[in-house]
Formats: structure tokens, C-alpha cells, sequence
């Protein structure tokens, strides 16, 4: 693995952690599901799906499998969070994070499927 993936991962790791964590605890962050007109819910499961998938990322080290799944799901989950801001007209600078963590999580998909293939 050369080491602008290794980079990558651990910054989206550590990115998705620290939202996941801050989508259930930090009440800025409740406010801004609110904003994103989503249910307390949604915003628990999200925040529960970000930890997962950052802990996965740092998985992905071991196994590539892992990596296509959680880089899989990130992908997604990224592209409603762009729906989103999209739906609810947010800028397109606050909307720019979430395209370009879809951007990043789907070339690290990619790379996960040539290694696992």
C-alpha cells in the first residue's frame, strides 16, 4: 500500500470518528440535524455508523474486505449527506465537504476492490 493511501485512511478514520462522535454527543451537532430537517434518529444513526466506519477504515490495514465495506458505506452515506445540503440549499461551500469525502471514500473503494480482486 503505498503511503498517500495509508495518509488517506487515517485522516478519513480520524474524520468520520470524530463526526460520528460528535453527532451523538456535542449539541451543535443536534442543531444541525435540525437544520438538515432529519430526526434525532437519523442523527443517532448516523453518528453510530461514522464511529463504526472509522474504526473499519483502521480495520482495512488487515483486511481489504473491511476496507470495500466501510469505504462502500462512507461512499453513500457521503452522497445523502450532499443530497442533503443540496435539498436544504445549503452553499456549495458548506456543501463541498460532503462531495469530497464521497470523492475520496469512492477512489478508496476502488483501490480496496484491486487489492481484494
Amino acid at each position: 500500500m503505498k503511503i498517500y493511501h495509508i495518509i488517506l485512511i487515517i485522516f478519513l478514520a480520524i474524520s468520520f470518528l470524530f463526526y460520528g462522535y460528535g453527532c451523538l454527543f456535542l449539541d451543535k451537532m443536534k442543531l444541525e440535524f435540525v437544520r438538515f430537517k432529519l430526526s434525532d434518529t437519523q442523527r443517532k444513526i448516523t453518528g453510530v455508523l461514522q464511529i463504526i466506519a472509522g474504526v473499519a477504515l483502521l480495520l482495512s490495514f488487515i483486511s481489504p474486505l473491511v476496507g470495500i465495506i466501510a469505504t462502500g458505506g462512507l461512499t453513500i452515506q457521503m452522497f445523502l449527506g450532499f443530497m442533503v445540503r443540496l435539498k436544504i440549499k445549503d452553499s456549495i461551500i458548506l456543501s463541498l465537504p460532503s462531495f469530497v469525502f464521497m470523492i475520496l471514500n469512492g477512489y478508496l473503494f476502488v483501490h480496496f476492490l484491486a487489492i481484494y480482486s
